[in-house]
């Protein structure tokens, strides 16, 4: 049976439009950020092969991203979550994972969650998606938990992850100090994690 798994791909935040905005008029435009790109979520279902489903849905307005929006995009893909799923979330795609989880209760049994350079409340900017308090509902719904992070991140800061691996206390952590804001191409760390999930030893 095939292993579903959904990655929710990051973006940017901002509190009034002013902010967004400012952003847009500020942003270092240059000829290789509008070249095309891919990574390792790109990638993804060719190398985890035939054994996996994965869904990467495209999240709405990603510059300028509302967690209302995202939680009513994500939602309708309820009927085809299966039990069992994998979620991974990448920057703001982890936090979105993080408060979705933590104020509401999936349909399904969820079989991990990976949060990749996922922003706290501490980034700065992040608009509506700002977490609650506890992160008790997630470890609720999810056992298997893992935090990835890399002290050269230079788009979320490397602290973050302490506090999310305080209020995760059993997640599994995994750090990093190369990688950036993970935007390579290939990802095998977390492609062992699912294999290992999947076929443990």
């Amino acid at each position: 049976m095939k292993t579903q798994v959904v990655v929710i791909h990051g973006g940017d935040a901002f509190s009034t439009h002013e902010e967004y905005l400012q952003f847009l008029q500020d942003f270092p435009l240059t000829i290789e950020s509008v070249r095309p790109k891919r990574d390792w979520k790109s990638f993804l279902p060719n190398v985890l092969g035939e054994e996996y489903d994965v869904l990467a849905p495209i999240m709405p307005n990603k510059t300028n991203a509302q967690f209302s929006e995202w939680r009513l995009w994500f939602e309708k893909m309820f009927p085809f979550l299966e039990d069992g799923a994998i979620l991974v979330g990448h920057s703001l795609g982890g936090m979105f994972l993080a408060k979705y989880l933590a104020e509401h209760t999936l349909p399904r049994r969820i079989g991990a969650l990976f949060l990749v350079a996922a922003p706290h409340n501490h980034t700065g900017e992040v608009g509506d998606f700002t977490l609650p308090s506890s992160l008790d509902g997630v470890a609720r719904q999810v056992a298997n938990i893992f935090l990835f992070h890399s002290t050269d991140d230079d788009v979320v800061p490397f602290s973050e992850l302490a506090v999310y691996a305080k209020q995760l206390p059993n997640a599994h952590v995994a750090t990093f100090t190369d990688r950036g804001h993970f935007n390579q191409s290939a990802f095998p760390e977390l492609v062992r994690c699912m294999t290992e999930l999947k076929h443990p030893t």
